[in-house]
């Protein structure tokens, strides 16, 4: 039987070569399995986010500058699928490219990583908070306003070595990346998403592939986690209807299950519950709505909808000025 090499593009910072090689492991395990004729090799494909580590995401771009490259590569045959972080993902994909799997979720939430070991709640007024991301320093300024929040780029192993070198008090990273890594002792605790909504689609990977190719569509199939699938699913298209950018301080978080609305109990076991927020940069307006549904592109809609009703639209024209 002839095997066809398929070619995986990503990034080459450590953390995305982890995630990586955890894909392709995962895949060959399926190959084994359902007897599927396919070799995997890795091809590393340097992005323009990674190129620009001295000026923070939202004067940049903002979404697209880690997957643009790649997304051309496999436009031009020279990879066959990706590995994406889903939170880099622009909520639109190029024509002629598709998400052909969303495994299973790790921990959305944020973690907060301290230098002295002290929590949020403890650290002392006027401490050095790092993050390039505006949703999360956002939400942090509207929960502990006297924090000074200042920049944080780089990836997750020269982040966590600012932490020593450039005077922080602590930094936020996604606890997904920690996770892969198995640097989860680093982490002194984990955001409640009450107090720090994660970016759409944080803890997830996203699999793209092109469309046209039934191949490894089939394949990918194989792999997919259909409720992580329905949940990202909600969270990306309440991004794309608010056109979304690393400009604006926007999260969101989508599960499964019931959810309670006052003394009310509504909503079946099964029920997607999705709750997305717009703030200011400065986090002097942070709002926040949370609905229940069963189609995720209805729900993430509605959501937007009810945000923008409540004054979203004029932070995101503000941004956009």
């Amino acid at each position: 039987m002839i095997k066809r090499t398929i070619v995986v593009g990503t990034r080459q910072s450590q953390l995305a070569l982890t995630q990586t090689g955890h894909v392709i492991e995962a895949l060959k395990a399926i190959c084994e399995e359902h007897r599927l004729p396919y070799d995997f090799e890795i091809k590393k494909i340097v992005t323009k986010g990674d190129r620009i580590l001295d000026v923070t995401l939202s004067k940049v771009g903002g979404k697209g500058l880690f997957v643009k490259e790649i997304e051309q590569a496999m436009l031009d045959g020279e990879i066959d699928l990706a590995v994406h972080s889903m939170k880099d993902m622009p909520s639109e994909l190029q024509e002629g490219l598709v998400t052909g799997a969303v495994p299973k979720r790790v921990d959305p939430r944020d973690a907060f990583i301290s230098r002295e070991g002290l929590s949020l709640d403890k650290l002392p007024q006027g401490a050095k908070v790092g993050t390039s991301s505006l949703r999360r320093s956002s939400q942090l300024s509207a929960y502990r306003p006297d924090l000074v929040i200042e920049p944080l780029r780089g990836n997750i192993d020269s982040r966590l070595r600012k932490l020593e070198t450039e005077n922080f008090d602590a930094i936020i990273l996604a606890t997904a990346g920690l996770f892969r890594m198995g640097w989860e002792d680093r982490i002194t605790s984990h955001l409640p998403v009450d107090i720090c909504l994660p970016a759409v689609g944080q803890g997830a990977l996203g699999i793209e592939c092109r469309e046209s190719d039934d191949e490894v569509r089939h394949l990918l199939s194989l792999y997919n986690d259909p409720e992580t699938a329905l949940t990202v699913g909600a969270e990306r298209r309440f991004l794309g209807v608010l056109g979304g950018s690393c400009q604006v301080p926007i999260g969101a978080y989508a599960v499964l299950g019931k959810h309670h609305y006052g003394d009310d109990e509504s909503g079946l076991s099964g029920e997607i519950v999705l709750t997305g927020m717009v703030g200011t940069p400065d986090g002097g307006v942070v709002l926040k709505e949370t609905m229940a549904g069963n189609d995720p592109v209805t729900l993430g809609e509605a959501v937007a909808d009810k945000l923008i009703s409540r004054g979203a639209d004029e932070i995101l024209a503000a941004a956009g000025e």
